[in-house]
């Protein structure tokens, strides 16, 4: 039975953490899937190079707006497949063989299940092997719900696991879901051509954003797809290539693609984390410490299947860090801190959000005012005739401080971030809007202006 200094499930942000600070020990790698994990090969890189290019192609179908008269003779769905994978899947093969190479690592290939205390049973085409450690860090992230009406309709259906990698694009596709994933994907296959129907059983789109990005986000989209909001799919029929889903009102819908994106679980439950004395909460996500330390002697969690804070790859990124130098430093352990934690939807128009949204901090009795500025009321919002993008933020009455912001509008997940640093370092709304000189004309100024109105 191998036995290792250091085992790591999961060949994603887990696998990030390994560098030459380690070669002392005696690491190994457990990996089902590809090398680079979920943001990689099926997440967030794939997801925002495709968006990108829906970007582009709206660009073309808007150039008019700008007294450019361009026309889109289409958007080359296999080249762009090509361009996105072909490099995406090389990172992926180089990644893993790059750990290969490394002496003081070893990797297994396999579905890994834990049998006792930091005990694993890897099973693989090849076999079954046995391997134990001294420590072990867990990073087997998470893999799209499907609801059971999709999955024993026995009738073929797509998730963001797979949606991207399709040959061609679809010529209808429904889309089961209105948050971050299904807007993305939304954006990205109408942009391609699809004709795009979101079921959602909230009555607008993005609910967990500021009530006011969700209801704008909303009606803008509406008209560009076919929006069926407050409603729930009850049955799917058909054949693959010809769906017939009928909604909870008995209205059917015709598709030749079905989109599941109705969220994620994390993937406890296929390693068997219980038998190795491992605890999960009722979301099957492994509670941790602030040190990211299972209930488990020796065990730490990261990433989606960890709980304490939100599945976000550059949240599993600082948490990979923390654990890196716990491991190496166990007298002088860090914690996580999930106090300031931005986060982006790269659709169209772009929205960003950090802290608390309006209805939070109404929810919560807070005493805060509000300020929302409009790119249409700044130079470069004249520029980008964006008549729809706004910044908001809110802030504390009596200290000033703020307490969240959000963005609706071109470049909003970069605008967001001199926020992100306000709210790091307890900067006042006053102190961010009026000690540092703000460039002119700049879209930053819709950020500037928005601090500015909570004086209003």
């Amino acid at each position: 039975m191998p036995h290792h200094d250091l085992v790591v499930v999961g060949a994603g942000t887990g696998n990030s953490l390994i560098d030459d600070r380690f070669a002392h020990l005696d690491v190994a790698v457990v990996a089902e899937g590809p090398f680079g994990g979920t943001c990689l090969n099926a997440g967030c890189i794939p997801s925002k190079m495709l968006a990108l290019t829906a970007d582009v192609a709206r660009h073309v179908r808007e150039s008019d707006r700008h007294d450019v008269r361009a026309t889109l003779e289409g958007v080359d769905w296999p080249a762009v497949q090509e361009r996105v994978f072909g490099r995406l899947d090389a990172e992926s093969r180089d990644g893993e063989q790059g750990r290969r190479d490394e002496d003081f690592v070893t990797v297994y290939r396999g579905h890994a299940q834990f049998t006792g205390e930091r005990e694993l049973l890897v099973e693989s085409e090849g076999g079954s092997e046995r391997v134990t450690a001294d420590r072990m860090v867990i990073a087997g992230g998470g893999r799209p719900v499907v609801p059971p009406v999709v999955a024993d309709s026995g009738l073929p259906f797509e998730t963001s696991d797979t949606v991207m990698r399709l040959d061609q694009v679809p010529e209808r596709m429904v889309i089961l879901g209105g948050g971050y994933i299904a807007a993305e994907l939304a954006h990205v296959f109408h942009s391609a051509g699809t004709a795009v129907t979101v079921v959602e059983q909230q009555e607008r789109l993005l609910m967990p954003q500021d009530e006011e990005i969700s209801r704008v986000f909303t009606d803008l989209v509406d008209g560009q797809w076919d929006l069926r909001l407050g409603r729930e799919l009850s049955e799917v029929t058909g054949e693959p290539g010809k769906l017939r889903l009928t909604l909870d009102d008995k209205t059917v819908i015709e598709a030749d693609t079905l989109l599941v994106a109705v969220g994620r679980r994390p993937n406890s439950d296929h390693l068997d984390v219980e038998r190795a004395g491992i605890e999960c909460d009722d979301k099957g996500l492994i509670t941790v410490d602030t040190q990211l330390r299972t209930s488990a002697s020796g065990v730490w969690a990261l990433g989606d299947i960890a709980a304490g804070g939100p599945p976000l790859k550059h949240v599993a990124n600082r948490q990979a860090t923390v654990v890196a130098h716990n491991l190496l430093h166990p007298g002088r352990p860090r914690s996580m801190s999930y106090d300031v934690v931005p986060s982006a939807v790269f659709t169209s128009p772009q929205i960003a959000q950090v802290g608390l949204t309006e209805q939070e901090a109404r929810e919560q009795g807070l005493d805060y005012a509000s300020g929302l500025h409009r790119y249409e009321d700044v130079a470069y919002g004249w520029a980008l005739e964006d008549t729809t993008g706004f910044c908001k933020v809110l802030a504390a009455r009596e200290t000033g401080r703020l307490l969240g912001a959000h963005i609706l509008g071109d470049q909003a997940a970069t605008l967001v971030q001199p926020l992100v640093l306000a709210m790091r370092f307890g900067l006042t709304a006053r102190d961010v809007a009026e000690q540092p000189l703000w460039i002119h004309p700049a879209l930053t100024e819709v950020v500037e202006n928005a601090l500015r109105d909570l004086d209003a």
